[in-house]
């Protein structure tokens, strides 16, 4: 087997804008893995909040290449326990190696992911479209430019309820939040009381990941549901997370690609915990990948593309509202259309 690896800067169409801090552009590597013909791509970018950055990624995948030279490929899951601890902790990475081998797997045997996995793709949730925090116009604007039938606002400013108020009084669309830690447990309280008179669906990581104990007073009090975001990475996150919400946030880089998703699937619905597939600044790589887990999911976040002034990737589409549509080919169906 081979590994090629493939530097990229993605460009956003407009700065997005969450309570950490704004950004235009994401540096991502994609990675190839070959076999018998066929090419499976994966993808990772760089993270500040998580502390990934572009060199070390290109530097883990460099060193990983005669180790993936030496793997006669068989399967994804032995491929996962093989890689993992060369790629020495380093879950964006692995989730990216862990991605091009599902993809891979399914181009060798001309089946889509999903149907290797047995699910149906009319089960897919809708995705959300995703409205970065602006001046209240400007997020009224973004809102009136699409069509969504679900929107996931980020929050974190002192004008978060006059935004929602504004928001909900131009649409009936499912409006859902995400505070991306910013809130201390009194203003998340205070502010699920009034978003559920919006008829908010629910609340996506209110406060700091490790504030466990602000979590248990928040989940006693909370006018609505709460989904782990930050606060839950891995599998080994997971019964923690039960304790005090009521759902998770699936990110393929976070816990180490589909492998270890298809892990917190299951172990999410022993836990009756609502799982949502969610997804950073990616391209149609990376999104291709969550897409496939959709129709085992109840909520879906995986508008990337739609945020792109250049996406170099072909895969899955979403229409107008929100609808996955997957185009029918092997594997996630995802093909790089830049190389180098």
């Amino acid at each position: 087997m081979q590994l090629t690896i493939h530097p990229y800067t993605l460009k956003l169409k407009e700065t997005f804008t969450i309570a950490r801090g704004a950004y235009s552009e994401r540096k991502v590597l994609f990675v190839g893995l070959s076999a018998a013909g066929k090419t499976g791509y994966g993808e990772a970018g760089e993270h500040e909040y998580y502390g990934v950055r572009i060199d070390d990624l290109l530097a883990g995948a460099e060193k990983l290449k005669p180790i993936v030279q030496g793997y006669a490929f068989d399967n994804p899951a032995n491929f996962h326990e093989y890689i993992k601890p060369h790629c020495e902790g380093n879950t964006f990475l692995l989730a990216a190696l862990d991605e091009a081998a599902h993809d891979l797997y399914g181009k060798l045997g001309n089946k889509p992911c999903f149907e290797l996995w047995g699910w149906q793709p009319e089960a897919a949730p809708k995705s959300c479209y995703t409205l970065p925090i602006d001046d209240p116009d400007t997020m009224l604007r973004k809102l009136r430019e699409t069509d969504f039938s679900i929107y996931k606002v980020k929050l974190g400013s002192s004008k978060d309820l006059e935004v929602m108020r504004m928001l909900r009084d131009n649409t009936d669309a499912i409006l859902r939040v995400d505070a991306n830690c910013a809130w201390t447990v009194k203003e998340a309280i205070d502010r699920s009381e009034k978003l559920a008179e919006l008829k908010v669906e629910f609340i996506e990581q209110p406060l700091a990941h490790d504030n466990w104990e602000g979590m248990k007073e928040l989940a006693r009090h909370s006018a609505l549901p709460l989904i782990a975001d930050e606060s839950c990475r891995t599998p080994d996150d997971l019964e923690r997370c039960a304790e005090v919400f009521n759902g998770i946030n699936i990110k393929l880089v976070k816990c180490g690609g589909p492998t270890a998703a298809l892990k917190m699937i299951k172990l999410a619905r022993s836990l009756d915990l609502k799982i949502m597939g969610g997804c950073m600044v990616e391209s149609s790589v990376a999104i291709s990948a969550m897409a496939h887990l959709a129709p085992a999911l109840d909520y879906l976040d995986i508008d990337g593309p739609l945020l792109l002034a250049n996406d170099p990737a072909s895969g899955i589409r979403l229409d107008e509202q929100g609808g996955v549509h997957f185009n029918g080919k092997p594997g996630f169906g995802t093909d790089l259309l830049v190389q180098g």
